[in-house]
């Protein structure tokens, strides 16, 4: 059967990638229980010369029909992804053809959309059965040299009303992005670290690595956070998820200072709630 626009290759592959996922699992159960994060979650990263890519392997407390609901929803992957300190905007187009999310990527800090970079996402949903999901968003370019943008979350059912998930936030960087990403570790990103532990430091602590790959760990674990974040108000009252979402985020990035600190509570809802009020305004 020859698939068309990818749409029969999609539904073909489901049953193969969910068992894939699922042995995946089956081999990262002692890892996911020595977890260093004090709960089922692994994390890793590659920096190749063209490409810089962050894996997250967790598991979530939320039944996996809670996880199908709230990201098989293209606007619902807006609400996730403003949730992202850098994120300053986020609308959903759903056409015949294409569904896609214009966001604008900008500073930690407040900013006009006309200063921020727009990145294009085709969103795509590759598979959706009743016990496993994959969901793709793609981009050709993105800010300061980077391009191919891949954002995956593949999710599958678990027992016991929990759910297992693998996101993995991908890009390439030109040469020009490169310099750009040396430029930024000398200045506003000096001294800041991931999560990969490369040993110790002469006071005992860990050592974490840094440079690019401590760039992608980083956003990559922003990313996850805001899907758990999103997830964990799913059946609160509509009136208050945003707010709830938001004390949830920062109160989870806060739990790795040294990694994600970079605003003051009050500082980041502010923000948000200005751009939550730009987001819903005329398109």
């Amino acid at each position: 059967m020859l698939c068309i626009l990818g749409v029969g290759c999609a539904v073909m592959a489901a049953p193969d990638a969910a068992a894939t996922l699922g042995e995946k699992y089956a081999s990262l159960g002692e890892q996911l229980q020595q977890s260093p994060f004090g709960k089922p979650l692994l994390l890793a990263s590659t920096d190749t010369p063209t490409r810089l890519t962050g894996d997250i392997y967790a598991v979530v407390d939320y039944p996996f029909g809670v996880v199908n609901a709230g990201l098989n929803s293209p606007e619902h992957w807006c609400d996730v992804m403003l949730l992202h300190v850098n994120t300053k905007y986020c609308r959903a187009t759903v056409a015949p053809s294409i569904t896609t999310l214009t966001v604008y990527i900008g500073k930690k800090t407040p900013q006009e959309l006309p200063a921020a970079s727009r990145v294009d996402f085709n969103y795509v949903v590759l598979a959706a059965t009743s016990n496993y999901l994959a969901i793709k968003l793609t981009a050709n370019d993105g800010p300061l040299g980077t391009s191919d943008y891949l954002i995956q979350l593949e999710a599958a059912a678990l027992p016991n009303a929990r759910t297992f998930i693998h996101l993995t936030y991908s890009y390439s960087a030109s040469f020009a992005g490169r310099l750009a990403m040396q430029a930024y570790l000398l200045t506003g990103g000096l001294g800041k670290v991931g999560f990969t532990s490369i040993g110790k430091l002469s006071n005992g602590q860990s050592d974490f690595i840094g440079g690019s790959r401590g760039v992608v760990e980083r956003n990559t674990m922003r990313y996850y956070l805001a899907i758990d974040s999103f997830l964990e108000f799913a059946g609160a009252p509509p009136s208050t998820q945003f707010e709830q979402r938001l004390q949830s985020w920062f109160s989870a990035v806060e739990r790795y200072p040294r990694q994600l600190h970079e605003l003051d509570r009050d500082e980041y809802l502010v923000m948000k709630r200005a751009e939550s009020l730009r987001q819903q305004g005329p398109k």
